[in-house]
């Protein structure tokens, strides 16, 4: 495998569209040094079954809320629940809102019923959830005035990630760990198997994928599982795992790094962020080859400069796709040769030209 630093423009800034996040630590509250309104702006977020560092969700949230704070000076706070029932999350918005943070974040699906009461209950506060629509139990969407709703297009992402690690891998064979069967992990599953399939027959490679290492854990947290299943996945002849799973995939990272010490060459690939550096296992050498990224951090930023700048889209359900360039790759690969990058970009313009069409739907590919 070439091994070169290669800049990957696939992940642009997000397009104007908003959405809303906040941050900082259970009890910690960090005050911004603007005036005005953004010195008034205070930003919550409430973390999910994961923590604010779980190098994934949560964290890609949670930087972008933190660069808000940085440039535009809002005060923020995060909230971690002592479980994740819906009565434990509407706690910990209560408690925020309570102390006067009235722009809150939610990170996932887990959300849903809670900020379905939460946007009534809170009229004067501001709401995001990510991955989620506000339902009553029903999963009929009611988003209200004071609340928006975001989803990212994880099928594209997979898409480019299942490309790229074909084109590195020439021939052999692939893995899939997911950590709950949920549409937004499904859809990175199915779309890194589309884009494997698109490079076989259009790319001149050999990646096959089999049912057996298509494995969803069940959890976002269950770290040693994880690096169990990517044991087993390796030891059947698998040489690229693309982890969607949170904490799951962080013991498959630690699974791989093991490895890659001992001398195999086995590989990860990561996401909804950048997950390079948590794959470095000597020197700069690291197991992530890529990752299906999804712009968590700029969709949280840019949804508090809306509310700032007065526009922010309630009511809404937004989509962020290779469109308006909302997922993608990282901008920087050093594990990826300047021809398969070469490639990804021509194959990211298709997708965003509709030359390339991408399903978000199961159809004939494995679970």
């Amino acid at each position: 495998m070439k091994k070169r630093k290669s800049g990957l423009v696939l992940s642009l800034l997000l397009a104007a569209s908003t959405m809303l996040a906040a941050c900082g630590s259970t009890g910690e509250q960090v005050t911004g040094d603007g005036e005005g309104k953004k010195a008034d702006l205070r930003v919550g977020m409430v973390t999910d079954a994961g923590t604010i560092d779980d190098k994934s969700f949560n964290q890609g949230t949670w930087e972008g809320i933190k660069k808000a704070e940085d440039e535009l000076g809002v005060t923020t706070k995060y909230l971690k629940p002592a479980g994740t029932t819906e009565a434990e999350y509407l706690k910990e918005i209560g408690n925020l809102y309570d102390a006067d943070y009235k722009f809150i974040v939610a990170p996932g699906f887990k959300f849903e019923t809670a900020i379905f009461q939460a946007q009534d209950r809170y009229e004067d506060a501001k709401f995001v959830i990510l991955d989620g629509n506000p339902h009553s139990g029903d999963f009929k969407p009611v988003v209200k005035d004071n609340t928006v709703a975001v989803f990212f297009a994880e099928h594209e992402s997979g898409f480019l990630a299942g490309v790229a690690a074909a084109l590195e891998m020439k021939e052999g064979e692939a893995g899939f760990i997911g950590g709950m069967e949920i549409p937004a992990v499904q859809k990175f599953n199915w779309g890194f198997q589309q884009g494997l399939k698109y490079a076989n027959e259009n790319l001149d490679t050999n990646v096959s994928i089999k049912a057996e290492n298509v494995i969803y854990q069940g959890s976002f947290d269950n770290t040693a599982a994880g690096g169990q299943i990517a044991a087993q996945m390796y030891d059947r002849g698998v040489k690229v795992i693309f982890t969607a799973a949170g904490g799951v995939g962080v013991g498959a990272i630690n699974e791989a790094k093991t490895r890659a010490k001992g001398g195999e060459e086995v590989w990860i690939v990561g996401v909804d962020v950048d997950q390079y550096q948590d794959g470095i296992y000597e020197g700069d050498k690291s197991v992530i080859l890529t990752s299906a990224m999804k712009k968590l951090d700029q969709v949280a930023f840019d949804m508090i400069q809306q509310e700032l700048d007065g526009k922010f889209p309630g009511g809404e359900t937004l989509t962020f796709d290779a469109k308006n360039d909302g997922i993608g790759l990282p901008e920087e690969n050093p594990n990826l040769s300047d021809d398969t990058v070469s490639k990804v970009k021509e194959v990211y313009e298709k997708i965003k030209s509709d030359e390339i069409k991408v399903s978000g739907e199961q159809g004939d590919l494995l679970k």
